[in-house]
């Protein structure tokens, strides 16, 4: 029988192939995981559903492979089926029948034809066409059994385009024309060297022009005085190392920051564009920034206003291992209230934070740093750390961004000592 790729969950319908666990004639028990699938910012396994030997694999590393796709087969006698693989093997030798490189030339009438069958093309054309606003069923195929690929959407667009200008040149209107990405050949000027995105930095890529494109972003800047918070922690790092593990600041900042959003709440709402209504959340889930090698990922911990510092430090600690691991799932990177993007550790002071869409707005932290302040007419050398506060203006004003600052430099610097004790 043939193993498929079940539903991944919410709004996931595709993922791309990082890992095969298996090879033809290897034994397989349901419930085995038989490959790694990378998808959205997650890496997940993905079970067998069927006991027996592997008789062919369809699918190999860098694939990208849609629900219901066929993975591996699998005969459930136990042993391998020579006969299926070596059929597999022969269908994938066969060459596949080509149609024309050039999209087909439609007059302009065929752009207004809808086709009535279901148009077949891969998921990421899909994508392509919902986020332009085209009905693929204008579009006619050039692939074998009418696929729709890449030059047929690009076709059909340079078509509208051409009609656009011809409307222009007649009636002297201005025609609004899509934005195509234009490629270009740098090799042209000097050597150059090209790596493929991975999948994680096209999903960072899309999402942080999406963020771009439709946040109303500010930042409101400010030093917070951490000499307390550092005092803090030397005093009870011990008895947290005695716990089994390291106190650090963040879960100093995350109390602090859940204590300023409960004071203001718009900080911890959404803006639901389709209502035109501002969701204010009663729960706070924070997201925190972590730097892995494949891209910055942001896991969720969850009801930060119920938990101690100590259950806190051991969360962050176990949560980031396993984002730097890849090895959370898609679900710990969702629902977050508000976001944390500590740049202390590398270094570097102010920045803007992008705001995390659906949230609307994140709190950035620089390097903290030994600077002469004035306290009670006294010079004082105080450990100053510098706050970025970005948030959606379409949602939040100015005068509301300085009293949440103003707050939350107050809940920093007036950090409860019994808060830390365990």
């Amino acid at each position: 029988m043939d193993v498929k790729l079940p539903k991944l969950g919410e709004g996931a319908d595709s993922g791309v192939v990082v890992n095969i666990f298996v090879k033809e004639g290897d034994t397989v028990a349901k419930g085995q995981a038989i490959l790694e699938l990378e998808n959205e910012k997650a890496v997940a396994a993905i079970p067998s559903t069927a006991t027996g030997a592997v008789a062919a694999i369809f699918v190999k590393n860098g694939d990208r492979v849609s629900i219901g796709q066929k993975l591996i087969s699998v005969t459930e006698s136990g042993a391998p089926a020579t006969a299926a693989a070596s059929a597999a093997k022969t269908q994938e030798s066969k060459p596949a029948a080509k149609a024309a490189a050039a999209p087909v030339e439609e007059s302009e009438a065929d752009d207004d034809e809808v086709q009535t069958a279901d148009p077949v093309a891969s998921p990421s054309i899909r994508k392509m066409a919902r986020d332009l606003g085209i009905d693929l069923r204008k579009i006619r195929g050039s692939e074998s059994g009418g696929r729709i690929v890449l030059n047929d959407v690009r076709g059909y667009i340079n078509r509208l385009m051409a009609m656009a200008s011809k409307s222009k040149a007649s009636s002297g209107s201005v025609a609004m024309r899509p934005t195509i990405a234009e490629q270009v050949d740098f090799s042209q000027w000097g050597p150059v060297a090209k790596r493929p995105m991975s999948p994680l930095r096209q999903v960072i890529a899309r999402r942080m022009a999406e963020s771009w494109n439709s946040v109303a972003r500010i930042t409101q800047f400010d030093e917070a005085d951490f000499s307390r918070l550092n005092e803090l922690r030397k005093k009870f790092g011990p008895a947290y190392e005695k716990n089994g593990v390291k106190l650090t600041l963040t879960p100093l900042v995350l109390k602090a920051v859940v204590e300023t959003l409960k004071k203001h709440s718009v900080f911890n709402s959404s803006l639901d564009e389709v209502a035109n209504e501002i969701v204010f959340k009663e729960y706070f889930h924070l997201g925190i920034a972590v730097d892995t090698e494949q891209g910055l990922m942001v896991p969720v911990i969850r009801d930060v206003d119920k938990k101690s510092v100590l259950n806190l430090a051991k969360e962050l600690e176990q949560l980031a291992a396993r984002t730097r691991d890849r090895k959370i799932s898609g679900d710990e990177m969702k629902g977050g209230t508000f976001t944390i993007s500590n740049q202390g550790a590398i270094g570097g002071a102010h920045f803007t934070p992008m705001v995390n869409k659906p949230e609307v707005a994140i709190l950035g932290l620089g390097r903290g740093a030994m600077k002469p302040v004035v306290r009670d007419g006294k010079i004082e050398a105080r450990m100053m750390t510098p706050l970025a506060l970005s948030y959606d203006h379409r949602v939040i004003d100015g005068a509301n961004a300085a009293r949440f600052i103003v707050d939350l430099l107050v809940a920093l610097q007036d950090f409860k000592e019994e808060t830390v004790k365990i």
